[in-house]
């Protein structure tokens, strides 16, 4: 068993086999697995908000789906993975607050999904699994070695995809 590396909020982290990584706490933040399957090469992003923030100066390039995604990709393809192999498997993006208007604050969750989606296609980037929405918090580890992305919540269990 390889040590595990923890992937913090507004985070990347990409390893080769064995490697295992974690991030906690995923509430309507989404955590990302990228997986090179001939190499081996994973990469695990927990994003926070859908879009960057154009003409603010933000230099939090791994905060936003479609600013930390395509950056990532290009630091996995130069360890010498290729697009076309990489796959992705998502999970977080909950409902964690109950709005009176369903504001875009308490949907912000949904708005996570659709961007790290709409991304990833832009990317044409395949998700081959997802453990995403309703209203409870996860944990993802991603494991280099198998493509196995496992999914823990206090009230849900453990789910393996």
């Amino acid at each position: 068993m390889s040590e595990l590396i923890t992937v913090g909020i507004s985070d990347v982290k990409i390893t080769e086999s064995p490697g295992a990584l974690v991030t906690y706490a995923l509430g309507s933040c989404i955590g990302i697995c990228l997986y090179d399957a001939e190499l081996k090469i994973g990469g695990l992003a927990h994003i926070m908000l859908p879009s960057y923030p154009k003409n603010t100066g933000n230099d939090q390039i791994w905060r936003y789906a479609d600013s930390c995604l395509p950056v990532m990709v290009k630091n996995m393809e130069a360890k010498g993975c290729l697009r076309s192999r990489m796959k992705a498997k998502i999970a977080g993006g909950a409902k964690m607050f109950e709005v009176a208007d369903d504001s875009t604050f308490g949907n912000i969750g949904a708005r996570n999904i659709a961007a790290v989606k709409k991304t990833l296609a832009g990317l044409r980037i395949r998700v081959l699994a997802e453990d995403t929405g309703l209203n409870y918090g996860r944990t993802v580890y991603f494991y280099t070695e198998t493509g196995v992305m496992v999914v823990k919540s206090f009230t849900k269990g453990e789910k393996k995809f």
